[in-house]
């Protein structure tokens, strides 16, 4: 690897699309640090400490959220429009025969996601103003509401530093090397670790430092076994007749992926999570007891630390991992593919026992990556039981999948690019 890091600055383009991207990641980590106006930073640093849903959403901000910076809603708009696109990809006749015309087809879809993004920024900001209004993180004298200027402006304001993350991710992508959006997220999750370690480490505490070490170890092993852990099926080409003109068949073979689904199950338990804890919060402080009381005590369920919490987390994304696996992954379509095209797989008849057949290995093989998943979202809960220091690690499971994906994706990316330049040595 580090090899072909050298061997890729050495490459006058190559070395130009990596100091590119980081360039706008330090214009990302620039907008990270200026703030929206109108809150109280000491309550807003308070809501944060009691709400760990919202702690993820603000690590995949890189802080910009617990801070209240022009970007504190990152890219998560775009990826929720990301998610929603799909989805009807799978479901909407008119998306589904757009997403088969090749390059016109994603670059439509993806104007229509943009599209969307912007209304879903909106949303989400005015849905986060009146938490913070309920929770007092937002003073009176400043006050919260459609007719109100000030809120209109946070609104406004909040929504133009997503779109305007939305581009540099876009940039990244067009100029750089890997996909910009996972580059913005990753280099909010980077950019938490130090001021987590230094928390970590005020306390010297040697066991637990050797301890935290070796899982550390152990979790970026299983979690780059497994993203690249995939099935490969052998497909068989039998000689086919084009015109006036025979092709010889041929083997080669079907890879399908452990995890298919990537981190998009996580983020999806997430806001399943997170949406009856943010309507209950409304209620906590209500003139009614009763109502205070279920309000009360819907929050202390979705405590992180609660067994019920961890249980629910872990079965949701094991659930939503199988859910999504389904539209990415359509064994009736590549079994039909296949037939078009003349192959088949060795002891399996084209057609439907085929399709049957990839339903079935997908199943099994979804199952290793579902419940691998759910353990990665639940370990720093789990962590956190056994081991109190390791609670307020903001790298927890979800961050440190989603960093090391990021650099193994580069990394092959990189080294496509050095191929192609026939530097010899750069993989031994």
């Amino acid at each position: 690897m580090f090899e072909s890091l050298l061997n890729a600055f050495r490459a006058p383009d190559i070395r130009r699309r990596i100091f590119y991207v980081l360039g706008i990641l330090i214009v990302f980590r620039l907008l990270a640090h200026v703030p929206v106006p109108g809150v109280d930073k000491g309550q807003l640093e308070t809501f944060f400490q009691g709400n760990p849903l919202f702690g993820l959403l603000d690590l995949f901000s890189g802080g910009g959220l617990s801070n209240f910076s022009i970007v504190g809603l990152g890219v998560n708009p775009y990826i929720n429009a990301s998610i929603i696109m799909q989805l009807m990809t799978g479901v909407v006749p008119s998306l589904q025969a757009l997403s088969r015309e090749g390059e016109y087809g994603r670059n439509k879809i993806n104007q229509y996601t943009r599209y969307l993004s912007v209304p879903m920024a909106l949303l989400q900001s005015f849905g986060f103003l009146a938490l913070l209004s309920n929770q007092g993180v937002i003073p009176s004298s400043v006050g919260f509401g459609l007719s109100n200027p000030a809120t209109l402006t946070q609104i406004a304001t909040l929504t133009a530093g997503s779109v305007a993350l939305m581009w540099l991710g876009e940039l990244i992508t067009e100029k750089g090397i890997g996909n910009g959006v996972s580059f913005i997220i990753f280099a909010g999750i980077v950019s938490q670790a130090p001021g987590a370690l230094q928390n970590f480490i005020q306390n010297p505490n040697p066991t637990t430092l050797v301890v935290f070490a070796i899982i550390g170890l152990v979790v970026v092993t299983v979690i780059i076994y497994i993203q690249e852990g995939q099935r490969r099926i052998p497909i068989q080409y039998a000689s086919r007749v084009r015109g006036r003109r025979m092709y010889q068949g041929g083997q080669t073979f079907l890879p399908l992926r452990v995890n298919q689904a990537g981190v998009i199950p996580i983020i999806f338990a997430v806001s399943i999570l997170l949406f009856p804890q943010q309507i209950a919060s409304y209620f906590v402080n209500s003139d009614i007891a009763v109502v205070a009381d279920v309000a009360r005590a819907i929050v202390s369920f979705f405590n992180s630390t609660s067994p019920a919490y961890v249980t629910l987390y872990f079965l949701l994304t094991v659930g939503f991992t199988y859910f999504y696996t389904a539209f990415t992954f359509k064994p009736d379509e590549t079994a039909e593919q296949l037939r078009k095209n003349g192959g088949f797989i060795p002891g399996i008849r084209p057609g439907r026992p085929t399709q049957d057949y990839l339903a079935k290995v997908v199943f099994r093989i979804t199952l290793a990556g579902a419940i691998f998943l759910g353990s990665v979202a639940v370990a720093p809960a789990i962590a956190g039981m056994f081991f109190p220091e390791l609670a307020n690690v903001a790298l927890g499971g979800t961050g440190l999948l989603i960093v090391v994906s990021v650099v193994v994706e580069t990394m092959k990316q990189i080294e496509a690019q050095l191929m192609m330049r026939n530097y010899e040595g750069f993989i031994r």
